[in-house]
C-alpha cells in the first residue's frame, strides 16, 4: 500500500469485513467499546481499534490494524 492510497476507517471496516465473510469468520464492530470517536473491531478472536472511522487512515496505522489482526496488506485489496 503506497503513501498515496489513502483509506477511511469505514472503508477499512467494510473491506474487513467483506474477508471475515468469505472466509466464515465472525467480523463486528463494538461502538461502546473505544473512547470518544474510536471503535473496537472484532476479526475472530483478534480486534483493533479504529479511530474516527469517517476520517483518513495513514498508511503506518493501516498497517497496524492489519497486524493486530493478523492480516496482509493484499488481504483487503
Amino acid at each position: 500500500m503506497s503513501d498515496n492510497e489513502l483509506m477511511k476507517g469505514n472503508e477499512f471496516i467494510r473491506k474487513i469485513k467483506r474477508l471475515a465473510k468469505k472466509r466464515g469468520i465472525e467480523a463486528y464492530v463494538d461502538k461502546k467499546r473505544g473512547k470518544g470517536s474510536h471503535v473496537t473491531l472484532y476479526f475472530g478472536e483478534r480486534l483493533t481499534i479504529v479511530r474516527n472511522p469517517s476520517q483518513e487512515l495513514k498508511t503506518g496505522t493501516i498497517k497496524a490494524m492489519l497486524k493486530q489482526l493478523g492480516l496482509e496488506e493484499n488481504d483487503i485489496i
